[in-house]
C-alpha cells in the first residue's frame, strides 16, 4: 500500500444534536470543533442532522402514508375506474 494516497483515518465523535446523543467512531471526516470524550481525550466533533437515535424509521415515529387517499385522488384526476 502506498502511504501517500490514502486519506487520514482517525477517531471522530459524531454528535446528533436532535437526539442529544454522541458516539465515537473512526472516519476520514474532519470536524469543525473538538470535544473531550469520556476517556479524557480530545477528538474532533462532527455535528450530524440525523442519526439512528433520531431517524423516524429507527425510533418508530414514522408517518403513516394515506395510500387509500392517494389512490382515490389519482383515480379522480386521471379517471382510473373500471371501464368496459
Amino acid at each position: 500500500m502506498k502511504n501517500t494516497i490514502h486519506p487520514d483515518y482517525h477517531p471522530v465523535v459524531f454528535r446528533d444534536k436532535a437526539a442529544g446523543m454522541s458516539f465515537l467512531s473512526r472516519s476520514t471526516a474532519t470536524g469543525n470543533g473538538t470535544v473531550v470524550w469520556e476517556d479524557g481525550a480530545t477528538y474532533p466533533v462532527v455535528d450530524v442532522e440525523i442519526s439512528s437515535a433520531s431517524h423516524p424509521f429507527y425510533t418508530g415515529n414514522a408517518r403513516v402514508m394515506d395510500t387509500a387517499g392517494r389512490v382515490e385522488r389519482f383515480n379522480r384526476r386521471y379517471g382510473g375506474g373500471s371501464e368496459s
